[in-house]
């Protein structure tokens, strides 16, 4: 959710907004295709990243042990656990027969080299990397995006809906029967989080806002961005399925450059990476996964994480930045293409695809993505509406900020109201109740700015790294 500095009805959000309106492109183009693949011919394997995670591991496990389309094997990578994450992980595998495979690690590697390394070892046609915090709601979630993945050979992720973990969500899956078998072996195990009543309440906190932040990304932002271009800026990190070799690409493209001094969030490096080579994210708007949010405590560390890995990955990747500024050349480029592309498909099969791009950096690098367009509205954003919030309040404009404030809710809250069919009201009030948290992310998304200033002008530090 890095790349939405909510805030105002800006270029990016009417964008959205455009594609909304007018559905899915209607521009045809075709590609060729082999003998169709049967889901249960391609190989999956599943990859989780895994440190000190006790409290949701089994429940993470049993999820996908519900699955319609079982993977191949499961890889847990322990990143120097502290804790009963690799003991209860065990467990649950033997109760539920899953072909769970263990690598430990002594000490925490981070998440990237673990992604590396399962992509270049792993003989898979579909790495699923689900975050250890995560459960996957739907039964059917592996299926959908398998089955999306490989739709055409441009889709480069695919991931489902996020949502918040709640207590009550927990609760609920301590009645299923693999669960309870759980319990029995591990009669002590907490698999619910502390109980005071100020954990909960920054529980409930931060789900409050990221359930509003969500509904409003996920059914307003990124649906009218997969309508215009098929594809959203980056994954959704909690429970990501890549082509592998795709995956496996991007690291052997950018490791010589970067090694592991990714981003801040790999999930977005790698979003970047994969629509810079001219492949797509796509998320699936009818399976659902849900995650664990930090307590409101920790939110302005994520909230630095998220941007700052945005920032980075820009950074990075300017030729995506730049795609606006290549319009005419990439639409003359286009027009020249097409008719030698219509005489050479007259003659091979198709499969349609509205989104088709040539692959390759090197494409993006002179003639740009038609996806650049909303990262750099992102970009746009993400700078300029925190700086004039501050502007303003140096300048002691507070009636000029007061209007902007009161501007904003109503549009940003009507919004919300109009996306959330059958919700509307109780998402009425839930947006009004998250509106302060929304602008202290503002504030950080202005200290990120800073301090991604800082580090590219002044200490020349680009040593990112989650």
């Amino acid at each position: 959710m890095a790349t939405y500095p909510w805030f105002v009805l800006g270029p990016n959000t009417l964008l959205s907004l455009w594609g909304i309106s007018r559905g899915h492109s209607r521009k045809s183009s075709t590609v060729a295709t082999g003998s169709r693949v049967s889901l249960r011919d391609i190989k999956v394997d599943v990859v989780i990243p895994a440190l000190n995670e006790e409290a949701t591991i089994p429940l993470c496990l049993a999820s996908i042990a519900k699955q319609t389309l079982l993977p191949r094997q499961i890889i847990l990578v322990d990143d120097g656990s502290k804790d009963n994450t690799v003991e209860y992980a065990r467990t649950m595998g033997e109760i539920c027969g899953l072909p769970l495979r263990i690598i430990q690690r002594r000490s925490p590697a981070g998440k990237t080299p673990t992604l590396k390394r399962q992509a270049r070892e792993l003989d898979c046609d579909v790495e699923l990397v689900v975050d250890s915090d995560t459960i996957l709601e739907s039964d059917n979630y592996i299926e959908r995006v398998v089955e999306v993945l490989y739709q055409t050979p441009g889709v480069g992720c695919a991931f489902g809906c996020v949502l918040p973990l709640r207590d009550k969500d927990r609760v609920r899956m301590f009645g299923k029967e693999e669960v309870k078998r759980f319990f029995s072996r591990h009669p002590h195990a907490m698999l619910q989080l502390e109980s005071g009543w100020k954990h909960r309440m920054m529980r409930a906190f931060t789900n409050l806002y990221r359930d509003v932040l969500y509904m409003f990304v996920q059914r307003f932002v990124n649906r009218g961005q997969m309508a215009l271009f098929g594809s959203t800026i980056n994954p959704v990190g909690c429970a990501v399925a890549y082509r592998r070799k795709y995956l496996e690409k991007v690291f052997d493209h950018y490791e010589p450059v970067f090694g592991d001094n990714l981003t801040n969030s790999e999930d977005i490096f790698i979003g970047f990476a994969l629509l810079s080579r001219g492949y797509r994210n796509v998320q699936i708007g009818d399976v659902y996964m849900r995650s664990q949010e930090p307590e409101a405590t920790r939110l302005p560390r994520q909230f630095y994480l998220w941007s700052s890995a945005f920032l980075q990955s820009c950074y990075y990747l300017d030729d995506l930045v730049r795609s606006p500024f290549r319009l005419f050349r990439r639409r003359r480029h286009e027009r020249q293409t097409r008719k030698i592309a219509e005489s050479i498909e007259k003659n091979r099969r198709h499969v349609e695809d509205p989104y088709r791009q040539p692959f390759g950096d090197h494409v993006a690098r002179r003639l740009g993505r038609p996806m650049g367009w909303a990262v750099f509205f992102s970009l746009a954003e993400k700078i300029f509406y925190p700086t004039a919030i501050v502007i303003m309040v140096l300048l002691g404009l507070w009636e000029e900020l007061t209007v902007t404030v009161l501007a904003e809710i109503l549009i940003t809250t009507s919004v919300l109201v109009f996306i959330a069919e059958g919700q509307r009201l109780e998402y009425l009030f839930k947006g009004l109740a998250a509106t302060p948290i929304r602008y202290m992310s503002l504030f950080y998304d202005w200290v990120t700015v800073a301090r991604f200033a800082k580090d590219i002008w002044i200490t020349k530090n680009t040593q990112w790294r989650k």
